[in-house]
């Protein structure tokens, strides 16, 4: 088997790749009777030449590869017909920019499989960013906070920006003596968690958090989606109950965006699910809060400030409260500051890259290199050949255009 990994070619560039140098060289030598790849990318957070240099065989041409590993989707005219190809598709939940990359899978015989579904026997992801985009996540609310009042400037992260640094750029400034709550209690809130602790943040129980005491420092909660929402007919929260009639409750957020000066969203949301922060409460004057980071990222989802994503070269924007429009960042004391970079894990490419090839060489990489069968791949599996496969066969009405 020819494994190659190839150049990405999605806009804005990201500069994730799914295994390191270290990680691929150590897979040619485990396995000899196959071999990995690795195509020529001037945009890669590891260069060319560091592959090299780990002895690994760096091509311009894919064409004789049988499997072919990126990160985001791939331009249609890049796609190879015949390959069996593995990157984050967002085509399964019928993104409607995405049909094109579906037709064109189809009509190209391709074998597609997608991150986002490779899952364990209990539905659970094996191969996810989520704490990295929490851990970047605030501190991008961070460094906005500190742009917006003047107060101190944090390094704009490059390709080659590492967790260590980041660690120690926060530790470097004078950080502001505010609240910030985190939403959440999943991987993303994780990662948000683990800076705020590195970094010496205090954390607040909810009765400390919500009481009118001044802070020393820059304080912190965690609060859960049941700490977010009430019954509206004043019922116990019960997760159960939520997950299946979540129409049933409604916002308790206004309590927490009262005493909030920075929110870090990092909470699961659906279209079901009651709206935090809706236009109205955005323009209630007893809203506290002025910078939003959120790692979501759900487009006029929960928090209503969400108006469009950004990218890392421009990570801000203002959301004003009156117009409900977004404008340029930083450009009135009034406007509440958004930070909504929707490929956060970009920020630190190099240690996400490592982390993510270390998880796909256990689920990915060995089963396919040993010749085992893997369900977790065939969880994964969106199409075969060109044609969708069973779990996925929701998706041929819209592969249709329907």
């Amino acid at each position: 088997m020819k494994i190659g990994i190839i150049k990405e070619t999605k806009t804005p560039v990201d500069n994730r790749v799914a295994l390191s140098p270290k990680q691929v060289s150590a897979l040619n030598k485990r396995f000899p009777q196959h071999e990995i790849v690795v195509q020529a990318s001037d945009i890669r957070a590891f260069s060319d030449d560091e592959y090299r240099a780990e002895g690994v065989k760096v091509v311009d041409d894919l064409n004789d590869c049988d499997v072919l590993f990126g990160i985001k989707e791939a331009k249609i005219e890049s796609l190879i017909p015949d390959k069996h190809y593995f990157f984050f598709g967002h085509i399964a939940k019928m993104q409607e920019y995405n049909r094109p990359l579906l037709q064109a899978f189809m009509q190209k015989h391709i074998t597609f499989c997608d991150y986002e579904y490779l899952v364990d026997d209990n539905n659970i992801r094996v191969c996810a960013f989520g704490w990295w985009a929490g851990v970047v996540g605030v501190y991008y609310t961070l460094r906005g906070y500190g742009l917006k009042h003047k107060l101190y400037e944090l390094p704009k992260p490059d390709r080659r920006f590492t967790l260590t640094q980041l660690l120690e750029s926060l530790k470097g400034v004078q950080l502001p003596k505010v609240k910030l709550l985190v939403t959440g209690a999943g991987r993303v809130s994780q990662g948000a968690q683990h800076v705020l602790e590195n970094i010496g943040a205090h954390k607040m129980t909810e009765e400390e958090y919500l009481s009118d005491a001044p802070v020393d420092t820059l304080s912190y909660c965690v609060a859960d989606v049941d700490r977010l929402v009430k019954r509206k007919d004043g019922g116990a929260f019960s997760w159960a109950d939520f997950t299946h009639n979540a129409k049933e409750y409604e916002s308790d957020f206004m309590r927490w965006a009262k005493k909030t000066d920075m929110l870090v969203c990092a909470h699961f949301w659906g279209p079901e699910a009651p709206v935090y922060l809706s236009e109205e409460d955005l323009r209630d004057k007893e809203m506290r809060i002025r910078m939003i980071g959120d790692v979501t990222c759900d487009i006029k989802g929960s928090v209503k400030s969400t108006v469009r994503p950004a990218t890392h070269d421009a990570p801000y924007y203002d959301y004003n409260p009156m117009t409900e429009k977004d404008e340029p960042a930083f450009s009135s004391p009034e406007s509440i500051s958004v930070m909504a970079v929707d490929t956060c894990p970009n920020a630190l490419a190099m240690d996400t890259s490592s982390y993510f090839g270390e998880m796909l060489t256990k689920h990915v990489f060995e089963p396919l290199l040993e010749g085992k069968h893997s369900d977790v791949i065939d969880r994964s599996m969106i199409l075969k050949e060109g044609q969708l496969t069973p779990r996925f066969d929701y998706l041929k009405d819209f592969a249709e255009g329907k």
